[in-house]
Parts: structure tokens; sequence; C-alpha cells
């Protein structure tokens, strides 16, 4: 049986504890960097998701890392990395690799309509 993953994204409002944070958020008041800060969050936050949902399935599986490794034709300290990591940005082979590797079907489609603001 093939799995698709649905990724879902939000965006933290933690408050500023650094000078480098105090200072990024000082800039969100340009709406351009804003717009720029806000996609890139997003693009990260899906990478994240995907990522721990490919492990919460390999996890499901019962499947040692080395073992999807093998699967997929990887390297075993690729796919260490790729799990253990705090940030990674794997690439898209990567993933459908990975995937592919969990019986997992990897899917683009449209994204909801938002809604307008009222």
């Amino acid at each position: 049986m093939t799995r698709n993953i649905c990724v879902t994204t939000w965006r933290s409002t933690i408050d500023p504890r650094t000078g480098a944070e105090r200072y990024f958020k000082s800039r969100e008041a340009d709406s351009e960097y804003a717009d720029a800060l806000a996609e890139a969050r997003a693009t990260i936050d899906a990478i994240d998701s995907l990522i721990r949902s490919l492990d919460e399935r390999r996890i499901e599986l019962d499947l040692s890392k080395a073992e999807v490794a093998r699967r997929a034709h990887m390297k075993p300290e690729a796919v260490r990395r790729l799990f253990s990591a705090k940030s990674s940005n794997p690439t898209i082979t990567t993933l459908v690799g990975i995937a592919t590797a969990l019986d997992i079907q990897v899917v683009a489609q449209p994204k909801p309509a938002r809604r307008a603001a009222s």
C-alpha cells in the first residue's frame, strides 16, 4: 500500500531574545523583507515537516536509518544526518529516494484557496 504525505506549515511567533533576533524582527516593518522572510520560513517549515513525516513512517515500519539508506541506495551517514540534524536542506532526489524506500508516494498538489480577509 502506498501512502501520501500532506505537508502543513505555520509561522512561529516567538519573541526575539538576542540582538540578532531583535534586528531581524525590526526589519519585518519593511514589507518586502517581511514577505521574503515569510516565504523562506514557509519553505523551511515545509521541509522540516516532510522530514518529520518520513522519520515517523520509518519508525512506524520499524526500520533503522541504515536499512532506509540501503533501500534508498544512499550512504547511511546521509540518512542519519537528514533525520538527526537540527536543520537540513535535502535535495528533492534525496527526499523522493527515501520516500520510495518507505513506500510513500510524493505528490504535488495545489494549496487550498486562501480565504479573503473580511
